[in-house]
């Protein structure tokens, strides 16, 4: 790409996870400097020296910061999370403060929805009954057959979904081509819903919407609002084989609640890609219950991450060395 800004800039990247691909391939770093030659680019793959990094930079790719660090960052105007959730930086000198945040919410969405699908499936299938027959070297069709939830279709079924974000968006058109009804809250219900939404909900509705779901996919940001949002009495009012899929944040479920509805047959499963503590602890009595499926907050990978990754950060960086408006920029009030 041919450089056509004038002023080049500080940017810093430091990004670390204890899981490898959350750590930017070697590539990335070399092909944003290439692609922006007048950028002052810093790539720390550790925390150590980061305080001093911050001071001169205008721009900083990271996680999180603490607000001791931010409050030292005197020159920076823009923040960019590689995650969707972006409650960790929700600290008051942030919030309250002129600096941009933008997050990768675009990003993680079309993967995310793939993966709530494939749970849609596994679950309606029974898929993880058939890997343990199979494992038991037991032909269980009648076992299958039997039990409850039985094995069913998905086309005609009721999707109801918390949240119409990037990935809420992304479910319904994939639910929508399965021929699914798919329903939704929203905390702005007014905006309307895409064409593939037969009805849309306000926030104080949504006990409406999981006495009419066979499917409740929870796909909202963690804020005040939605912390233990499907506590004992909201999942009282799910369908008795509806099935409970969790891809946002952990703590949108009352675990407590979600284990004694799993275990007395209340609701007919849960798919989990998130949890309130990760790893989620040994002792948990979710990994025994049969009628649970559990993944390891994998529902965002994928091989083409970083790729998703670097084209929205290059473009954004584009437009902020254009003065232009910044995608996927955070709403830092409401926390997403």
């Amino acid at each position: 790409m041919n450089e056509p800004f004038d002023r080049s800039i500080k940017l810093l990247m430091v990004l670390y996870h204890r899981f490898e691909l959350w750590n930017p391939p070697s590539w990335f770093a070399e092909r944003l400097q290439s692609d922006f030659p007048r950028i002052e680019l810093t790539h720390l793959a550790r925390y150590e020296g980061v305080e001093d990094a911050l001071r001169d930079a205008e721009v900083a790719i990271t996680w999180s910061l603490r607000p001791e660090q931010f409050k030292a960052a005197k020159r920076l105007r823009w923040i960019h999370s590689p995650a969707a959730a972006v409650h960790q930086l929700m600290f008051p000198e942030l919030v309250h403060s002129d600096v941009v945040l933008t997050n990768a919410r675009e990003v993680h969405g079309p993967v995310v929805a793939e993966h709530v699908i494939a749970q849609i499936l596994a679950m309606a299938k029974m898929l993880p009954e058939a890997v343990r027959l199979q494992q038991q070297h037991r032909w269980g069709q009648e076992n299958m057959w039997s039990g409850r939830p039985r094995p069913r279709e998905v086309a005609g079924a009721t999707l109801g979904l918390v949240g119409l974000g990037s990935i809420g968006r992304e479910v319904a058109q994939r639910a929508a081509a399965l021929d699914m009804r798919v329903i939704a809250v929203r905390e702005h219900p007014e905006k309307g819903s895409p064409h593939n939404v037969a009805a849309i909900f306000g926030l104080d509705q949504l006990e409406d919407l999981l006495r009419q779901s066979d499917y409740v996919v929870l796909a909202a940001p963690l804020t005040a609002e939605t912390r233990g949002m499907m506590n004992a009495d909201r999942l009282s009012r799910m369908k008795p084989d509806a099935c409970l899929i969790n891809v946002s944040r952990g703590p949108l479920i009352d675990d407590v609640a979600l284990a004694t509805a799993l275990r007395e047959k209340k609701i007919g499963g849960a798919a989990l890609d998130v949890f309130t503590e990760e790893p989620l602890f040994a002792e948990s009595p979710l990994w025994d219950l049969e009628n649970v499926l559990i993944t390891p907050h994998t529902a965002a990978v994928t091989e083409k991450l970083w790729d998703r990754h670097y084209a929205l950060i290059k473009e954004n960086l584009r437009r902020y060395l254009a003065g232009e408006p910044l995608l996927a920029v955070v709403d830092k009030a409401k926390g997403y």
